[in-house]
C-alpha cells in the first residue's frame, strides 16, 4: 500500500517538471503567508498598548 501511495504521488507532483515547480511555488506562498501571519500575531502581543491601534483612541476625538 504505502509503494502505491508513493507511485501515486510520484505521476501526480514529481513526474513533470512543470507539476513539480508549481508545486514548490503554491508551497513558498502558503509558507509566506502562514510565517508573515504568525509572526505578526507574536509581534502584536508581545507589543500589546504600545501601538498606534491599541492608543488611537486616546488622541482621536
Amino acid at each position: 500500500m504505502a509503494s502505491a501511495i508513493a507511485k501515486q504521488t510520484y505521476n501526480v507532483f514529481f513526474r513533470r517538471s512543470s507539476a513539480y515547480l508549481a508545486g514548490i511555488f503554491a508551497s513558498a506562498f502558503a509558507f509566506e503567508i502562514a510565517f508573515d501571519t504568525v509572526s505578526d500575531r507574536v509581534w502584536d502581543s508581545i507589543n500589546k498598548g504600545r501601538q498606534w491601534k491599541d492608543i488611537r483612541d486616546k488622541y482621536i476625538q
